[in-house]
């Protein structure tokens, strides 16, 4: 009978209250912090990973979301209009990597990020469907996505 290994989350490093985000905050959730007691955990920021500063403006996918990205379909811009298209592609393929070998199968990422978002993105400043480029990376590797909103709340 094979052996059975518990399942590894990888994690947006954010929601575990490390100051990573493009504002140099962090977005603590207790409901994914109580969710991985007891669980193994690789945390990850592909931003950060980028090589990209901390503050820096926020960033923003045009025309499309993160598999356009992966395809070089879309680039990623800051608000100041830099592109960091390549800078996120190399961010989501670092981070994949440690997904790798944290032999995480599944995933929490911050949703409404150009890297995580899971369902929602921000695209000239509104919220609308798709993914960020490392969720898209990770579903196209076979990892099991979801949102720190999936997890249930007290």
């Amino acid at each position: 009978m094979p052996v059975q290994h518990p399942a590894v989350y990888a994690v947006s490093a954010c929601l575990l209250g490390i100051r990573c985000r493009y504002n140099g905050g962090h977005k603590l959730t207790p409901q994914v912090m109580e969710f991985l007691k007891n669980k193994q955990a690789v945390l990850v920021c592909p931003e950060l990973l980028s090589g990209l500063p901390i503050p820096r403006p926020p960033a923003e996918i045009q025309a499309g979301d993160g598999r356009r990205v992966l395809r070089e379909e879309a680039r990623v811009k800051l608000a100041d209009g830099s592109d960091v298209t390549e800078a996120f592609r190399r961010g989501a393929g670092a981070a994949l990597e440690l997904v790798k070998h944290g032999r995480a199968t599944h995933a929490i990422l911050k949703e409404r990020s150009p890297s995580c978002g899971v369902r929602r993105i921000y695209r000239a400043g509104r919220l609308v469907e798709g993914k960020g480029v490392f969720a898209a990376l990770l579903e196209a590797e076979g990892v099991n996505v979801i949102s720190e909103e999936e997890i249930p709340g007290e």
